[in-house]
């Protein structure tokens, strides 16, 4: 996998890869309706373009195709602190290592270039399928907020809290590699 900074001519590819309905089963829906894409598209790129987010297409480096986007997001710079999130795949991914070796080039990012102190990560509590690869990175649960947030297409969200500080690295970029060496 390679992460490209989003861009406009990303557009059109990544629509088509949004298209899967169970992406969004725990996820403002963007793949429903172009225009609800297109949105999601401007306010993604006023973000990068503000510098408030890094937001990435995901690229599948053998075939070239865009399978999804991720970003860095809650950007707390004077605590040397990010959270990775809004990370989403085209389902022919799932299974591949794309969200493991995303994770790992997003973490290496944060702690080897940003130097980061923690990485956080937050998912709906009743998304399994995040929590367990959250788990497997491994990113250390820290509880759940309920009636975090309501979430457009999903309503009220208790979100389930992960993280990575900079102590754990080492460990954790051990594990992603041995498990994308696996693949």
């Amino acid at each position: 996998m390679t992460l490209e900074p989003l861009a406009a001519e990303h557009a059109d590819e990544l629509w088509r890869a949004a298209q899967a309905p169970e992406i969004w089963e725990w996820l403002a829906h963007i793949g429903d309706s172009r225009e609800y894409f297109d949105r999601w598209m401007a306010i993604s790129l006023a973000a990068m373009e503000d510098g408030s987010e890094g937001v990435f297409a995901t690229c599948d480096r053998r075939s070239g195709a865009l399978v999804g986007s991720t970003r860095y997001l809650s950007v707390r710079p004077d605590d040397r602190v990010v959270e990775i999130g809004w990370t989403w795949l085209n389902p022919g991914a799932w299974g591949s290592g794309a969200n493991i070796e995303t994770k790992l080039l997003m973490l290496a990012h944060a702690f080897d270039t940003l130097n980061c102190l923690r990485v956080e990560f937050k998912t709906d509590a009743r998304n399994t399928r995040s929590r367990a690869a959250l788990e497997a990175i491994p990113a250390q649960f820290e509880g759940i907020l309920r009636k975090h947030k309501i979430m457009p297409d999903v309503g009220v969200r208790d979100s389930a809290y992960f993280s990575v500080i900079d102590e754990e690295w080492p460990a954790v970029r051990d594990n992603l590699k041995r498990r994308l060496a696996g693949r």
